[in-house]
């Protein structure tokens, strides 16, 4: 997935208020970008990180700039948009980049099965069945592994519990973990944010829910997904 234009480089001073961060561009000039993120952005908001912004012309917009990467100390490429993590993993699905997954011959977004609660961020259907997907962003590093929630998620626990269900109904079902970060090569459930998530994962895995992890090509170009990572549950 391409950046439409050429995404300008700045320096983060701070994320506040979880929507606004104050950026300073080359030239000195502070400029208030949308930071397309709500989560506690843990590792990825640190003051003096490089950052990357779009830039709109629509004069409808509250904000000129849209805060959409940054760059770690360590040089590590960030995704900061969450919702960019579906996006990404709609790419590859249609495109048939994802071993496990090349077999799909349709995909639709946002769906609930009969008799569930909630929307699913995919149905596939591949094989004459109907597959479920539900897709979460990770961000969070800790000396190279990728842990997911960063916050208590009490929506990601319920879902992990319905894609249970569907899998006991014969329904196949997948918790698939889109990585955007670049220094990260395995992903882990932060047992220690939210223990109870972390089972409910555990539990997931154990009814037959496939739980995998997809790791990005990040730059100032584009993103896109090109790898599958390791998930040590």
């Amino acid at each position: 997935m391409e950046f439409t234009t050429s995404l300008l480089r700045g320096k983060l001073i701070r994320r506040y208020k979880r929507f606004l961060a104050d950026i300073e561009l080359p030239d000195g000039e502070t400029v208030i970008a949308h930071c397309p993120n709500t989560g506690a952005m843990t590792g990825c908001a640190e003051p003096g990180f490089t950052v990357y912004l779009s830039e709109s012309d629509n004069p409808k917009r509250k904000l000129r700039y849209t805060w959409e990467l940054a760059q770690d100390f360590d040089g590590n490429f960030i995704g900061i948009n969450t919702h960019m993590a579906n996006k990404l993993v709609a790419e590859a699905l249609n495109n048939k980049t994802l071993t496990q997954f090349n077999q799909v011959e349709a995909v639709k977004r946002e769906v609930t099965p009969p008799g569930s609660k909630s929307r699913f961020d995919f149905q596939l259907s591949m094989a004459n069945e109907l597959h479920y997907m539900e897709v979460k962003s990770v961000t969070l590093a800790r000396n190279r592994i990728g842990y997911f929630p960063d916050a208590v998620t009490a929506r990601g626990t319920r879902h992990c519990k319905e894609l249970s269900e569907l899998v006991q109904q014969g329904i196949p079902a997948t918790l698939a973990f889109c990585v955007q970060h670049t220094g990260i090569h395995e992903v882990r459930i932060a047992q220690d944010i939210d223990p109870l998530y972390a089972l409910a994962v555990k539990e997931a895995r154990q009814h037959g829910v496939k739980v995998v992890a997809f790791g990005c090509l990040i730059n100032q170009q584009k993103l896109e997904i090109n790898q599958t990572l390791p998930v040590n549950l």
